[in-house]
């Protein structure tokens, strides 16, 4: 009677703890253990709680601002939502709860924060500084590249006549030393310009290139400038015809003759 009862209680506290392992998460450990799927979210954070709004109050300097935020938010969105009322970049803040600064990343919820915390918003100079040369550098960087797309195109016109005075020297016609002087000015004076800008990284790889361009175009306007002023500039047609003019004359075979005058 007794090993009959203890066996029914036996098979009930089975069935209760079947009953209560079937509605439980499990996972394999590396050993082949199975065991309860452990939950990594810390339970103020679950997802299946109700978020909730909240009012916290910031000093920043004499002033208090209430700000209605939700409980799970964080320092960063709070910081956000100070830009305005305080005027400072939210990269500019540094908030303060607890006689500690806290991270951005950091959320109201985890460190504490509840309705009706308080906190203090102190401006962060150093930040601030930092963020304005930052600004200011990529500024200078936006002009300068600007500034080089200009010269690049108008060192590509100047290109174009370098080529076209070039044709015509090189075909035995002469050109105005005026022409070549004045091309050779203006490339000069977008070399004073890309010498003017200052840059680094891929920038000042840019600038280079155009530099390097502009010098090859002023080395071959000082090659034509010297082909140009030359008495000998000929085609390579009319120097052909006089070498074989010349040939022809040294060609010619002497005539002797017998004919001798008589006394």
């Amino acid at each position: 009677m007794m090993n009959s009862r203890k066996m029914s209680n036996h098979g009930a506290g089975i069935a209760q703890r079947k009953g209560a392992m079937e509605g439980l998460d499990w996972e394999m450990r590396p050993g082949g253990m199975l065991v309860q799927k452990r939950n990594l979210d810390p339970p103020e954070r679950n997802s299946s709680q109700v978020n909730c709004t909240i009012r916290v109050s910031v000093k920043f300097g004499s002033v208090y601002h209430e700000i209605q935020i939700n409980s799970h938010a964080s320092f960063g969105e709070l910081k956000k939502m100070l830009a305005g009322p305080t005027g400072l970049h939210p990269e500019d803040q540094k908030l303060i709860f607890k006689d500690k600064e806290r991270d951005s990343k950091a959320y109201l919820d985890i460190v504490g924060v509840r309705d009706g915390s308080k906190m203090v918003l102190v401006q962060d100079i150093m930040r601030q500084e930092k963020r304005f040369l930052e600004l200011r550098r990529n500024v200078s960087m936006e002009k300068a590249l600007k500034s080089i797309a200009e010269i690049t195109m108008e060192v590509d016109k100047l290109g174009r006549q370098v080529n076209s005075l070039e044709l015509v020297i090189s075909g035995g016609k002469k050109v105005a030393e005026k022409d070549l002087l004045n091309l050779i000015e203006m490339l000069m004076s977008q070399l004073i310009k890309l010498d003017g800008i200052i840059a680094d990284g891929d920038v000042k790889l840019k600038r280079k290139m155009q530099v390097i361009r502009v010098q090859k175009h002023i080395e071959t306007l000082d090659k034509l400038k010297a082909q140009n002023a030359s008495p000998s500039t000929k085609s390579a047609g009319q120097r052909a015809v006089a070498l074989q003019q010349q040939r022809n004359f040294t060609s010619r075979p002497a005539i002797v003759t017998t004919n001798w005058e008589k006394f």
